[in-house]
């Protein structure tokens, strides 16, 4: 089966290529630049046919949440034309589209995680473009699977973990803030949630489209985060540092974040019967292989 994963650099797409040799009935195939161009809207569907998906996966987006507010018009081309011109895309050549969005369509009001059907009401640039791109895709491709995830590290790219363990290489302490809630997710566990989805409809089981939710199992503040990552890291020999506590105000972002941005996954294990390992455990995973590099 040929998995068309869009982006070539990205935390996901990297994860996808590292387990691809468990699954040598799936071809990952990463198509971006300058192949596929998210801005260019116009060679979108012609690189889509080029590329010949059995399933497309829309993995690569502008992730940049404060410079989104000052670039809002490139956020929403990159996050919800592109994705709109995708769906279409791979709806022409008879193509199922996984959509990765994010927690942060949501407010963070809410006092417990964030189930499918909650009301969306994103409270930033980035959050209302990635909203945008859900609605896009689910009216240009009905056969489409929307996975909503949150706080995603990995040993690529650039992510939380990595700026945490580079911070420790030249300061004494960070600081950290302490009052956002949320689901670190290892991009390796998002990986292995989409190869059961293409695996399941690989054999022809239910496609069970619709929006899931999948992201590490438990939560915890950027701090706890952080605190966490150190404790790995002094363990395995690396760098550790202090960690000071802040709150949202006292980091002053330009863009607003959730309060709590947890998400419930049930929905996902109920239908695929799999959830994330502990977000600790996940965690430890990438740490080692960030300090120990084979």
């Amino acid at each position: 089966m040929r998995v068309v994963v869009t982006g070539r650099e990205g935390q996901v797409v990297q994860s996808l290529l590292t387990r691809a040799a468990r699954h040598p009935e799936i071809d990952i195939v990463p198509l971006g630049r300058p192949d596929l161009d998210l801005t260019d809207l116009g060679r979108i569907a012609p690189a889509i046919a080029d590329a010949r998906p059995d399933i497309l996966i829309s993995a690569a987006a502008y992730t940049s949440v404060d410079k989104a507010e000052d670039e809002p018009g490139l956020a929403y081309r990159v996050n919800a034309e592109a994705p709109a011109e995708l769906a279409r895309a791979a709806r022409l050549v008879g193509a199922p589209i996984i959509h990765l969005s994010t927690d942060y369509v949501f407010d963070g009001a809410s006092e417990r995680p964030y189930r499918e059907n909650d009301p969306t009401s994103p409270i930033s640039t980035y959050g209302r473009s990635k909203l945008a791109g859900e609605v896009a895709v689910r009216a240009a491709q009905p056969d489409h699977l929307i996975l909503r995830t949150a706080w995603v590290y990995s040993p690529f790219g650039r992510n939380f973990v990595k700026s945490m363990l580079r911070s420790a290489q030249i300061s004494e302490r960070v600081a950290v803030v302490d009052d956002q809630h949320g689901n670190p997710t290892s991009a390796f566990d998002v990986t292995d949630a989409l190869l059961l989805i293409v695996d399941r409809w690989r054999q022809g089981g239910d496609r069970a489209m619709g929006t899931y939710h999948f992201a590490g199992t438990g939560e915890t503040t950027w701090c706890g985060l952080a605190h966490e990552t150190f404790s790995i890291s002094r363990r395995l020999g690396g760098p550790f540092v202090e960690v000071d506590a802040i709150t949202t105000a006292e980091f002053a972002a330009k863009a607003a974040r959730p309060v709590n941005s947890s998400l419930d996954c049930g929905r996902f294990a109920d239908a695929f019967g799999h959830r994330a390992p502990a977000w600790q455990s996940s965690l430890a995973v990438v740490v080692r292989s960030l300090l120990q590099p084979r």
